[in-house]
């Protein structure tokens, strides 16, 4: 006698257990190693439910940084200036492909902290925005952007995105990906190196950034940490 097959929510169920296992053996500050294929976010139909709480009140503490972190809280021009730092791109700027260009930040939707290590001068920041738009847009975005040449005054700079594997964590959706810059003045040391990781939960998106300047790596313990920390705090409210 056949069996039938079970319902398609039981497969869909099914699914996602066998998927969190396998993520579940991935450690976040190791996910930069380089694997085969094109990993992407899955598909998500835009995010409707809201996450309750001020966007500035669910920011990450102090105690989320790692010991030697100061952090500070921009607002207006300076949490736009953090935001746009992390394209790596210039306002103004030449770009090609043209519709590379990164939307300016909302300020009216967007939250910024930044810590800064009192040694190395390396940033951890966190963003949280709110948005109706699902985290694989921002995927598919990135993959169609993975090389942007950006030309500035008499500076041509190329920014190179690659996406890594999703981190594990408890949320609608996550990502994350590596960025480098070459092209600046030999011997300035100011092409940035960033390691990302980003999470929906609702519709807030928390994307934190752990960066570091000429050859050094960003810090991506640190980064574990603070994300880690923040998308538990966004999902407990």
């Amino acid at each position: 006698m056949s069996v039938p097959d079970p319902p398609a929510s039981r497969r869909r169920r099914g699914f996602g257990r066998i998927l969190g296992f396998a993520m579940s053996g991935c450690v976040l500050a190791a996910c930069g190693s380089t694997v085969p294929g094109h990993p992407v976010s899955v598909q998500r139909s835009a995010m409707t439910r809201h996450a309750a709480g001020d966007l500035s009140s669910l920011l990450p503490g102090p105690d989320r940084f790692p010991s030697g972190y100061t952090t500070v809280v921009p607002a207006g021009d300076g949490a736009a200036a953090a935001v746009t730092d992390l394209s790596a791109i210039t306002p103004g700027a030449t770009i090609d492909p043209p519709d590379c260009a990164p939307d300016p930040p909302d300020p009216e939707r967007t939250a910024v902290t930044v810590g800064t290590d009192d040694r190395t001068r390396a940033t951890i920041t966190v963003v949280l925005t709110r948005t109706d738009e699902p985290l694989s847009r921002l995927g598919a975005e990135l993959s169609h952007c993975a090389t942007v040449r950006v030309r500035h005054a008499a500076i041509d700079r190329t920014v190179t995105t690659e996406l890594l594997p999703p981190p594990p964590v408890d949320a609608d959706d996550t990502l994350a990906f590596a960025r480098t810059t070459t092209g600046a003045p030999a011997g300035s040391a100011a092409d940035p190196t960033m390691r990302t990781l980003l999470a929906q939960i609702g519709d807030v998106r928390i994307q934190t950034t752990a960066m570091s300047f000429g050859a050094a790596q960003p810090d991506t313990t640190g980064l574990d940490q603070v994300f880690t920390a923040t998308v538990a705090d966004v999902r407990g409210r």
